[in-house]
């Protein structure tokens, strides 16, 4: 009887994973180009904060003047003038100037999220009605507009993009990029076809007056992220969460173990303190949950356990490499044994994201737990 349960609770999590990867398999398009707007489209205003020198941020930066819309504006927002980064922007915003562009510095401290802090003086200079707040590591395509207002829909309250993980250089860049493309994004995309769109921070295109009608862009200053934030004061509108059907792509240039850690255990510590009942099953979403339950039944039952085991890591993960294969994303071998690791590391990064609550986001150290937060710089 014993085996039986666990026999059976495996197949169900392998049956859940693969119904995952048939929605998302469903909602998300293979890259395409969509067609420049009429000269008479609306404008759009661009808020893009940057801080430090990222792998490929002279790459990402540049791709938004370089955008198939006829009216938008770019603005960048540092906190200090002393960031390298400035001199890559100076640079850039002379090189092009048909683009309407500046850049802007300061910052306005209303919790512990520096991004927010960064953001609030662009959202206060934007001149449109429609208003992204994108991460200087987004690389834009030519259409990144269109493909945002595309996805906006009568009931919409916010367009989002998840990372879409690109040009892994090293295995542990191999390895954030399964976090982000077959696991997390994936998820993301059944979220919104179940009517549970999550907000994602990368690329995030606002109606003004859906957040300013709710106490403006300091209003996400209500919980630590400012994307889990916005999902709530989205749904507290009657509004929606949509996704545009193709992810922007992110490169990842070199990882280290380190990093990619550290951004796993602030991912989770900020999902579990804003959405703690979601965040709970994480656990469940690797492959280790089935593979034991399996591996334990066939042990129990006489089976050989060896077949078995293979038979279960190919149901789990072939269906997500055909995924990854099916929309163009990143495939290598690495990539392949990345994904084993992955699935090791998500047991792990579950358990310190209950057990602890600081983090390091952006060069300051701060709790997650704290409303409002406080931080300080590290050294």
């Amino acid at each position: 009887m014993t085996a039986a349960i666990l026999a059976g609770l495996c197949i169900l999590l392998l049956a859940i994973n693969l119904v995952s990867i048939g929605i998302a398999w469903h909602r998300m398009r293979r890259v395409r180009r969509l067609p420049a707007p009429a000269p008479g489209a609306l404008p759009i205003s661009i808020i893009r904060p940057v801080c430090g020198i990222e792998p490929h941020v002279e790459e990402t930066l540049a791709s938004g003047f370089a955008l198939d819309w006829p009216d938008y504006e770019l603005i960048f927002c540092v906190q200090h003038r002393s960031d390298p980064v400035v001199a890559v922007v100076e640079r850039l915003v002379a090189a092009h100037p048909d683009i309407r562009a500046r850049l802007l510095v300061g910052e306005e401290r209303v919790n512990a999220n520096p991004k927010l802090n960064n953001c609030i003086k662009g959202w206060a200079a934007a001149q449109s009605d429609w208003v992204v707040l994108a991460d200087s590591n987004v690389l834009m395509p030519p259409d990144y507009l269109q493909q945002l207002m595309a996805a906006w829909r009568p009931n919409t309250g916010l367009v989002c993009s998840t990372p879409l993980g690109t040009r892994p250089d090293g295995f542990w860049a191999e390895v954030e990029c399964a976090f982000l493309n077959t696991l997390q994004a994936r998820w993301q995309y059944v979220g919104e076809a179940l009517g549970l769109g999550f907000a994602q921070g990368k690329s995030m295109l606002w109606r003004r007056d859906v957040l300013d009608d709710r106490g403006g862009i300091r209003a996400l200053a209500a919980e630590i992220a400012e994307d889990a934030a916005a999902t709530k004061l989205v749904r507290s509108a009657g509004l929606h969460v949509h996704l545009v059907d193709s992810p922007f792509e992110q490169p990842l240039g070199r990882r280290s173990l380190r990093e990619v850690w550290g951004r796993q255990i602030r991912w989770g510590r900020l999902r579990r303190v804003t959405f703690p009942a979601y965040f709970a099953p994480e656990i469940l979403s690797g492959v280790l949950p089935p593979l034991l339950t399996g591996c334990v039944a066939a042990g129990l039952g006489g089976m050989p356990v060896a077949p078995v085991a293979l038979a279960v890591l190919v149901a789990f993960h072939g269906p997500e490499i055909l995924l990854a294969r099916a929309k163009g994303w990143h495939v290598s071998w690495g990539w392949v044994g990345a994904l084993l690791v992955r699935d090791g590391i998500i047991p792990a990064m579950w358990v310190a994201a209950w057990t602890g609550a600081q983090v390091v986001w952006r060069g300051n150290r701060m709790s997650v737990e704290e409303k409002p937060a406080t931080f300080t710089p590290t050294s």
